[in-house]
């Protein structure tokens, strides 16, 4: 009974570790998405921050702000919703879908 607690113990530390690594691995990439046919582009990165966005010359010149607003928000809201899903996708494939409060 003993060496089977140490075993299951033993795991228990290995899988800590594998999720920490894809924990800091994730923590590094970037996702990007566009819209309005690639007039707005947005860059974030994993922790839910953005990096880098991108406004074509030609919706610049057009003047028209509320679809220039839109078009940020669109691409901000796809690039984040393609990093939180590309995380937990990564993170199930870690701990064999189990759910650890606060992973």
């Amino acid at each position: 009974m003993k060496g089977g607690m140490q075993q299951l113990m033993k795991q228990a530390n290995q899988l800590q570790l594998k999720i920490k690594k894809m924990q800091e691995e994730l923590a590094t990439r970037e996702y990007e998405a566009s819209a309005g046919g690639e007039a707005v582009k947005v860059r974030v990165i994993s922790d839910q921050k953005m990096s880098a966005i991108v406004i074509s010359e030609d919706l610049m010149k057009s003047g028209d702000v509320e679809m220039l607003q839109d078009l940020i928000m669109t691409a901000t809201n796809e690039a984040l919703r393609k990093a939180k899903e590309t995380q937990a996708t990564e993170m199930e494939k870690v701990t064999g879908g189990f759910n650890f409060p606060g992973m």
